[in-house]
């Protein structure tokens, strides 16, 4: 144990000048940590409250920020996702003295680093600012975010960055990559850009969707088969593993894979070594395998329906896409981008959007997410017609029916408060009122589906896809009381 702590205090004198920034109201605790930092060779800032640290967050890009839970004004692990948004974009370490399993899963899943337990040593605290400066320097050497080849991949949010910045990662190394997220979110688009920019670009991206394979074809189209291995084999044909070799291998709604298949992947994935159908002679092929579900893998191992062995394999790398209602801020510009691909494909006139048109699509909830979207704004196109603008009611009736029921339910005298107008609007950046207006539409969607619901939290979290985690965090951020009666 010693010679491993020694081993990290070594490496952490040898770290980067790097901004950190401690917000705790315990001032012992604030000059234990800055005296830490100093002998490290850190700039460090420090706070008493969120607000002040939020403010010093705003304005100055800080690698790390150690957090504490319970401030003067406010709980730390609510305010977690507002820095991690920051201008920075820092890494996040929680230190409280409120010991809770809860809160600590509720941290690590909000995006923290880590989680410390006061009281604790000054090694204790030591040994994860090391480790997360180390991290965030190794970081560097990575393709930058903004110089990935992205085709497709549209928006600047903070939590298409974050997500971006996985991509980076997983591109310069050549572990398997698993990627999770709704249907519609653009998984594929996310494959693509980590086979366009790793070492294995030259070769083929092969993608085998698994939904979309009859079972009986699965095995034929993965490993290929010789001629007149079975009835209507008229020749020999090459399995898609194989046309991947030197490439990446993408299986897409890897959790459709019938069980049959997921015993003889796990043995292709250890060995890069198979026999096709018919064949006495076994192929080797060196492909990079990247996967997609919509589906939780982890409860498929604990239902028996997914293998926990081949689970393990795939996930050395996991990429969460974040569903379009969690990224409302980049609707203007996909809007605008697939604006101008639809209108040239159905050889119309470019056209322009309207305010009203886009406050429309912020405030929607987007369950279908990005594939939506396209086909949100393909339907205004036809429908607008010759006219140049498209307006809201060139918009699926669907969407301009959830946003009439949102106005009359939040009308005075209709059983809610009155909606709370955008603070001083006109003073606001474009960034700032898309994030409040992205803000406020998510509230809205979170009390529709309890509403919806009668407070089934499980139905809730079936409807908004979200785990039980997820959901009581969304809850706790917008202060939606009900949150403690579910169960």
């Amino acid at each position: 144990m010693g010679a491993n702590n020694r081993l990290s205090l070594d490496s952490g004198d040898k770290l980067a000048r790097s901004k950190v920034l401690v917000i705790d109201d315990d001032a012992q605790v604030r000059g234990l940590v800055l005296l830490l930092l100093s002998g490290l060779g850190q700039e460090a800032d420090e706070a008493r409250d969120l607000q002040t640290g939020l403010a010093l967050a705003q304005n100055k890009a800080y690698d790390l920020v150690l957090l504490d839970v319970r401030l003067p004004d406010g709980n730390g692990i609510e305010a977690l996702p507002r820095f991690r948004s920051s201008k920075g974009a820092p890494d996040i370490i929680i230190i409280t003295g409120l010991g809770d399993p809860n809160g600590a899963e509720l941290a690590i899943r909000n995006g923290a680093w880590d989680y410390i337990e006061k009281p604790c040593s000054a090694q204790a605290m030591r040994l994860p600012i090391v480790r997360v400066l180390q991290h965030r320097q190794i970081k560097q050497i990575v393709t930058p975010r903004s110089t990935l080849k992205r085709a497709g991949i549209v928006g600047d949010s903070p939590a298409l960055n974050a997500c971006l910045e996985l991509v980076a990662q997983a591109a310069a190394c050549t572990a398997n990559v698993l990627i999770v997220g709704e249907t519609g979110t653009g998984k594929e688009l996310f494959a693509r850009a980590i086979h366009d920019n790793s070492e294995r670009a030259g070769g083929s991206l092969v993608t085998v969707d698994c939904a979309a394979l009859p079972e009986s074809l699965v095995e034929s189209c993965l490993f290929g088969y010789e001629k007149g291995s079975y009835t209507g084999a008229e020749k020999s044909q090459e399995g898609l593993i194989r046309l991947a070799d030197r490439g990446t291998l993408f299986l897409d709604e890897v959790g459709e894979l019938p069980a049959s298949m997921q015993k003889a992947f796990l043995r292709v994935l250890q060995e890069r070594r198979f026999r096709p159908i018919g064949s006495k002679i076994e192929l080797t092929s060196d492909f990079r395998l990247i996967a997609a579900t919509n589906r939780d893998l982890h409860e498929m191992v604990r239902q028996a329906t997914f293998r926990n062995d081949l689970l393990y394999r795939l996930e050395p790398v996991t990429i969460q896409v974040p569903p379009l209602r969690g990224r409302l801020e980049d609707i203007p510009d996909l809007v605008a981008h697939y604006l101008e691909r639809l209108t040239a494909a159905h050889k119309t006139e470019v056209k322009d959007f309207s305010p009203a048109f886009l406050e429309m699509l912020t405030q929607y909830s987007w369950p279908g997410n990005v594939r939506e979207l396209i086909n949100a704004i393909e339907k205004a196109v036809l429908t607008s017609g010759p006219e140049p603008v498209l307006e809201p009611q060139h918009l699926p009736l669907d969407i301009r029916a959830h946003a009439a029921r949102t106005r009359v339910r939040s009308r005075p005298g209709n059983g809610d408060a009155p909606p709370e107008p955008l603070k001083d609007a006109e003073t606001l950046s474009l960034k700032e009122y898309r994030e409040q207006a992205a803000t406020e539409a998510e509230k809205a969607y979170l009390q529709k589906i309890l509403e919806s619901t009668g407070g089934d939290f499980q139905e809730a979290c079936r409807r908004a896809q979200l785990s039980r985690t997820q959901l009581y965090a969304l809850l706790k951020k917008h202060n939606l009381s009900r949150a403690d009666r579910l169960s």
